[in-house]
Formats: structure tokens, C-alpha cells, sequence
């Protein structure tokens, strides 16, 4: 492991092993419905463009906007993205909010007040501390972005409807069972949160359950 306690494809199933250990209810999931996917993205723009599209709405309308964005630039990058109009944002089904928020974190990346790169090196708070500064961005976002893109390993996000509920399902917990009741379930599997909710992710699309909820989440 790193100093930021990462994953990656040579420990991935051997920490999904080491939880099963430790609770059954993940063993239960893994039996049912084997390993998950190991989802990473590039750490780009368009990356966080992506997730910023993928802010409270299904994941299949966020893919339909970001392969519309696509096709009209040909690669989204910040300078392409501030090169286009309201009218052809819209046309790719990005709405007014969400345009707002990709050309002011491209404003960000082109003045050059965020460095991508950079972030790979800092703590976790400190990545989630930067993002949060830029608007449109918020905790969920930047949960998303250490998760997929740092492969940071010790992340449960909170604000993401599909893995709260996979995990009130997989403990048979209330519906109305609490924040603090959650985080505290999530704590016990630290310092691997982001696979355990990988695994509960995994739950979720695996499981007929699903279509009961729509996948949203937070900013």
C-alpha cells in the first residue's frame, strides 16, 4: 500500500477476501454474486465532467450527455468545453446548473488554480478540501473522484443513494436507519471503505432490488 492507502488490480480481490473475513454479510454478497468490478477513470477533465454530469440523475442519462459532448468536441477538454454555447450545451443535454459548474472547474484547470496531477500526491481531506472550493463540486463529487480516479481506499461515500441502500439491504437495516448509523456500520471496515462499497455497488446491480430505486445521488 501507498501512503494514501490505495488499491489496485493486485489486491483488489485479496482485500474483497480479507472483508468477507470480517463480515459476513459481505461473504454473503460475494458468494451470490461474486467479485466486483474494480471501476477506475483517468484522472482528466473529462473524468470530472463525468461525475459532475452523474450529480443526482440516472448513471445511463449522465453517459448520454457525456457521449453527446463527445461527438460535438471531439475530446472534451476545458478549452473545447468553454468554446461551446448555452444552446449547444443544452443540445447535449447538459443543463444550465451543470453547464455552470464544468466550465467554472474548466476555468479552474486552464488558470491553472487546480493541477490534477497535483492531487495524487496530497491526503485525502486536502483533494476533497481543493474540489470543494470550485462550484458545482461537493462531497459526493469528490468521494467519486478519490475513488475511481486516486483509488483511494478508505472511502464510504455517504450522499450516494445506491450504496446506502445496498447497504441497508445487505444488513437488513430500517429505512429510516440514521447517517451516524451508517457511517458507524461503514467505520468497521476501514481501512477498506471504497472496496466494501464496491461490493455493495455490486450488490445493487446485481440484485433485482435495484429497480425499486433510481440511482441518485449528491453533489
Amino acid at each position: 500500500m501507498s501512503m494514501f492507502e490505495k488499491f489496485a488490480a493486485h489486491n483488489f480481490q485479496h482485500t474483497c477476501d480479507q472483508l468477507a473475513k470480517q463480515d459476513k454479510d459481505i461473504s454473503a454478497i460475494l458468494k451470490a454474486h461474486g467479485y466486483p468490478p474494480m471501476w477506475t477513470r483517468p484522472n482528466t477533465y473529462e473524468t470530472l465532467v463525468h461525475i459532475i454530469l452523474e450529480q443526482q440523475v440516472s448513471l445511463a442519462s449522465a453517459l448520454a450527455a457525456l457521449k453527446k459532448l463527445q461527438e460535438k468536441t471531439g475530446g472534451i477538454t476545458p478549452r473545447k468545453i468553454l468554446a461551446l454555447s448555452d444552446d449547444t450545451l443544452k443540445a447535449c443535454y447538459v443543463s444550465r446548473q451543470k453547464a455552470a459548474y464544468i466550465r467554472a472547474l474548466a476555468e479552474t484547470i486552464r488558470s491553472r488554480r487546480l493541477k490534477l496531477t497535483a492531487l495524487e500526491q496530497m491526503p485525502d481531506e486536502e483533494v476533497r478540501s481543493r474540489l470543494t472550493e470550485i462550484k458545482g463540486i461537493g462531497n459526493w463529487t469528490a468521494d467519486v473522484y478519490l475513488m475511481f480516479v486516486l483509488q483511494r481506499a478508505d472511502i464510504f461515500p455517504i450522499g450516494d443513494l445506491a450504496a446506502v441502500n445496498a447497504l441497508k439491504r445487505a444488513k437488513n437495516l430500517d429505512r429510516d436507519t440514521s447517517r451516524e448509523q451508517l457511517l458507524e456500520i461503514a467505520g468497521r471496515w476501514s481501512p477498506y471503505r471504497t472496496v466494501a462499497t464496491m461490493i455493495l455497488w455490486h450488490h445493487y446491480l446485481s440484485s433485482p432490488f435495484r429497480s425499486r430505486f433510481q440511482i441518485r445521488k449528491g453533489k
